[in-house]
């Protein structure tokens, strides 16, 4: 039983670990992507499943929403990094882009921020709809009717809470037992086989504009120009994508323990503070460079720096305060560079 209980620790830790380096990558990806075909080819390959595979996981990790101070507990860890990290990242642009002025909201998401907002709003969303009849049925339809509202945009990410809530809902309901189904090695190689077949259509026959649909930021009517009727259909055929690419990915990740396992348990840190790394490097001459010299494993291998960077014990200690409240492990560490 304590092996179990170890092998499906290390299996998580593993998936949050690559599924936030994928996060970092793709927004590395992003400023030049449209210069590569390839690099198009490998951002929306990500972007279909990465966050939906974040989701799926933190949905499956609250099995106690039902609990009393289930809620607070919510807000305290979740919420309040949130109000944090929106009001330093307006600071952090204030300065870094030398606007005329400083605009403070707290309703419109700062760039990845939008991820934080929604996780509130899916676990108050599923309080309601584990009593419902049918949930995961109803939480579709309302993800594909909400296409139709143009004036909802990225305000308090309403639109990507209501399409993606389905992936968090579905999680909430997924046992051990599902993942074990899905990590056996027939399951494998038919997940590993339908990635590699996801990758080459999107490289060969899907356009690019497909991003679009996968970032689920914008209405039919963004997207296609107009709200045509079958915006609805397209989305539900991607979440028919969506769901086998999610689970494809999830069959894949490696149960033993490696050496960024641990890591697994600090997405949170990387997930806040990369914006910060990234946002400057995108105001310099990197990505130019990159560019014109063609280095774009050069992407692959500063994603891989900064995502392990931002892991690092130090940094999570100079961070906790921020993001935890807590403040005991910088109160070590400065103990102890006192005493060196």
């Amino acid at each position: 039983m304590a092996t179990q209980v170890k092998e499906r620790d290390y299996y998580f830790d593993n998936a949050r670990f690559i599924l936030i380096f994928l996060v970092v990558f793709g927004h590395f990806i992003s400023p030049i992507k449209s210069q590569s075909d390839w690099l198009y080819t490998i951002y929306n390959f990500i972007y279909t499943f990465h966050m939906p595979a974040f989701i799926l996981i933190s949905g499956f990790f609250t099995k106690g929403v039902l609990k009393d101070g289930y809620l607070s507990k919510i807000f305290r860890k979740i919420l309040v990094p949130y109000i944090v990290f929106q009001l330093i990242y307006s600071f952090f642009y204030y300065d870094l882009y030398n606007k005329s002025e400083m605009k403070l909201n707290f309703f419109d998401p700062h760039w990845a921020l939008w991820f934080l907002l929604s996780l509130v709003f899916w676990n108050i969303l599923l309080k309601v709809f584990v009593k419902m009849k049918y949930p995961l049925l109803l939480a579709v339809g309302i993800g594909i009717a909400v296409g139709y509202i143009t004036e909802i945009g990225t305000y308090l990410s309403l639109l990507r809470t209501f399409v993606f809530f389905p992936v968090f809902l579905l999680g909430h309901y997924l046992t051990k037992r599902d993942f074990k189904q899905i990590l056996k090695p027939s399951i494998r190689i038919v997940s590993g086989v339908f990635l590699v077949l996801m990758f080459l259509a999107y490289h060969f026959f899907i356009p690019d504009h497909a991003k679009d649909w996968l970032l689920s930021s914008s209405s039919y009517a963004d997207i296609l120009g107009h709200n045509e009727w079958y915006g609805g259909l397209i989305r539900l055929g991607l979440y028919a994508v969506m769901f086998l690419s999610t689970f494809s990915f999830l069959a894949i990740i490696p149960k033993r323990r490696f050496f960024f396992t641990e890591f697994g348990e600090r997405t949170l840190y990387i997930y806040l503070l990369h914006g910060f790394v990234l946002k400057y490097l995108f105001t310099t001459d990197l990505f130019s460079t990159i560019e014109d010299n063609n280095y774009y494993v050069m992407l692959l291998v500063l994603a891989v720096i900064i995502t392990m960077f931002l892991a690092s014990k130090p940094v999570i200690a100079l961070a906790q305060p921020l993001i935890e409240l807590r403040w005991s492990k910088l109160n070590r560490m400065l103990k102890k560079e006192e005493k060196s």
